[in-house]
Formats: C-alpha cells, structure tokens, sequence
C-alpha cells in the first residue's frame, strides 16, 4: 500500500521541480546573493561577468548572456552599464518584470527595491534595518547608467583594485538610506573605500546586479 503514495509523491515532486526550474530559466535579472569576496576587486568586468554567469548557472539559469551592470571609467574609452545589459524586459527569479526597457530601467516606473531585487535563489537582500545590512550595490554609474567623467575614480579602478584607497558609485536596492541620492538603486553614494572590510562598514558586501543582455 505504500508503493503507490511514495511513486505519487516522487511524481509530485518532479512536476514541482520542473516547475522551479521553468521559473528560473525565465529569470533575467537577479541581484548577487554574494560577491567574488575581494571587496570592489571583481576582475574587471569579465570577471564580473563569469561571477554572474556562475551564480546563474547555479540556480538553473545558465547558458544566456549574463552581463554584470556595472560601468568603467580609466582609459579613453569609458563603459556605460546601461550599454551593456541588452534593451529588455527583465524578470526576476519570482517573475516579475522589474523594467520593460532601458528608459524604464532608468525611470521611477521600474520596480525595483528591496522586495524585487532579489537574489538568483529568489531570496531577499538584507537592507537598513537588518543584521548585516548589504544595501550598497556596486555600479560605478551615475544615475542614467552611464561612467561618471569627472576624472574621479567612481569604480575602484575598474573593477581591480580593493585596497583602503578610492571608492566606487553604488546604489540601495532597498532605496532607503543616506547619501546624496538615497532612493536610488543605482547611484547612492560612493564607497568610503574599495577593500572588502571598507565596503561591510559602509552596508555593503561587494554585490552588484546581473542582466542578460537580450
């Protein structure tokens, strides 16, 4: 008799399975539930990268175009995050659309925040007010997605570097909080510096949020 209910219960438990994973193969966008660990030293943006695409693959959502947003701004030719994610929509881990499109990403209209910028397993980030807070979210933009060209380091010399000196832009995913726009995911403050220790004091942990650029 018990034959019968455990294979009902395997079969139950496969289709559920399938379900999660059609969920997260659908996933488009997530914030990092961790960072490489090196504080704002990501390894450029290829290493970021590979850090996006490794976290997907580990929640089912491998094998697309995984784009770290992030922005650089040595050299003669800076990079803009908002040129490297594709054109949209994104969805997260719970099927939301959190924007339809670059001007929406980039617009009060997005639904990003606390509740939706959510990590590849579809779990919350700690924000202000939780033990540890992990609010400060790496993106070295200014608040349209582009480098800041003001001949500061707004991105821990690209992704490179996590000594005690420099500092990067980053955003609140909760959009609470200080700074000079702390409502915004994207463009907060900077760093109080690039090492792992300075981004932890500062309510960080060194992640960033990933896109696949479609």
């Amino acid at each position: 008799m018990k034959k019968p209910i455990l294979m009902l219960t395997l079969a139950a438990a496969a289709i559920g399975f399938g379900y999660a994973s059609a969920q997260d193969s659908e996933m488009t966008f997530f914030l990092t539930s961790k960072g490489p660990g090196d504080g704002a030293n990501l390894g450029g943006l290829e290493g970021a990268d590979a850090h996006c695409a490794m976290l997907a693959e580990s929640a089912g959502a491998g094998g697309k175009d995984w784009r770290a947003y992030l922005s650089t701004s040595g050299g003669d030719a800076p990079v803009n995050a908002r040129d490297r994610i594709g054109s949209g929509p994104w969805t997260n881990a719970k099927g939301v659309v959190v924007a339809m499109n670059l001007d929406d990403l980039h617009s009060e209209n997005n639904k990003l925040g606390k509740e939706n910028s959510i990590s590849e397993n579809g779990e919350q980030i700690n924000g202000r007010g939780d033990t540890p807070n992990r609010h400060d979210i790496l993106t070295g933009s200014d608040l349209d997605g582009t480098a800041v060209t003001d001949g500061e380091d707004h991105t821990c010399r690209d992704w490179s570097y996590s000594g005690s000196e420099g500092s990067a832009n980053a955003g609140h995913h909760d959009r609470q909080g200080g700074g000079t726009n702390p409502t915004s995911w994207n463009n907060a403050h900077g760093t109080r510096g690039c090492s792992q220790s300075d981004l932890v004091g500062t309510g960080g942990d060194g992640l960033f949020y990933c896109f696949v650029a479609n």
